[in-house]
């Protein structure tokens, strides 16, 4: 039905911008489900794990749009893989560096994160070697996507998009989701995924899955699943479970663009010493 049919009372409504706007609305969702797909796949799976492996050519690809994906809140690969690495070493006990059980609430879980990833990604303070090599380095990138000028151009983006649609004022309030996505998506996992859900498997952490179906964060909620098996690119383990990342891993592979390891170790702990990488 258009405006034009609609009783004055709604019309009123309407032009007053209580509707949502339809390109906004499909910006943000577009933007949230990208966005963590890209740190699902690449930066969680493949950068911090190395679940499968991939030409450098395709690294650089998928490095390429995870910068797209996030915008201003880029995380470099090699400080997510650090941090992510240290949090499976000590799952919920002193020395992680992201656990609901370490902090009061999500805000200073989030704030300890961010200076626990500074600290690594600009300051290069690593406090366990062990847990650094055999990540993706593509320094250019890197260095602009940390920049304050790559994140004031995102910033500026989003809000011109916003100001070209928005029809009411209370619809901005929905650009800092979009200035911290990165950071906002890994919050809602660590805090979520280690505080309130349900167990499948009895782990020496708090990893539970928090969905049943688990749409809004492509599979990364279900972490009980992947604290018992850290190395297994399916997160999903009961027929309810739904891991949207998976097909998409398995698309790659048909296609040749990412080649899955063949055997995968039930309690493998990713977050040994590794390899160091060429790239």
């Amino acid at each position: 039905m258009t405006a034009a049919g609609l009783p004055s009372p709604m019309k009123k409504v309407i032009r007053k911008g209580a509707m949502f706007p339809l390109p906004l609305l499909v910006f943000f969702l577009l933007h949230w489900q990208v966005s963590v797909f890209f740190q699902s796949f690449f930066l969680h799976r493949y950068v911090a794990h190395r679940m499968f492996t991939m030409s450098r050519g395709w690294e650089r690809f998928f490095q390429l749009c995870t910068y797209l994906a996030q915008g201003s809140s880029y995380l470099r690969p090699e400080a997510y893989a650090i941090l992510h690495r240290t949090h499976h070493a000590y799952a919920d006990a002193p020395g992680d560096p992201h656990s609901p059980k370490l902090h009061k609430n999500v805000l200073q879980l989030m704030l300890m994160t961010k200076r626990n990833f500074e600290d690594i990604s600009q300051r290069g303070l690593i406090r366990e070697p062990r847990f650094a090599g055999n990540v993706p380095v593509w320094k250019a990138l890197d260095a602009w996507g940390a920049s304050r000028t790559s994140a004031l151009l995102w910033v500026g983006a989003y809000t011109a998009f916003y100001a070209c649609f928005a029809t009411a004022w209370w619809q901005y309030l929905l650009l800092p989701f979009h200035f911290l996505m990165g950071p906002m998506h890994g919050s809602i996992v660590n805090w979520f995924g280690h505080w309130a859900g349900y167990r499948n498997f009895e782990t020496d952490d708090c990893s539970r899955n928090s969905l049943f179906i688990d749409v809004l964060t492509c599979g990364e909620l279900y972490q009980n699943n992947h604290h018992r098996y850290p190395g297994d690119p399916n997160f999903a383990k009961r027929w309810f479970e739904l891991d949207l990342t998976y097909p998409a891993i398995r698309l790659f592979h048909w296609l040749g663009v990412i080649q899955l390891r063949k055997s995968i170790a039930p309690l493998a702990v990713a977050a040994q010493p590794m390899a160091s990488a060429g790239s």
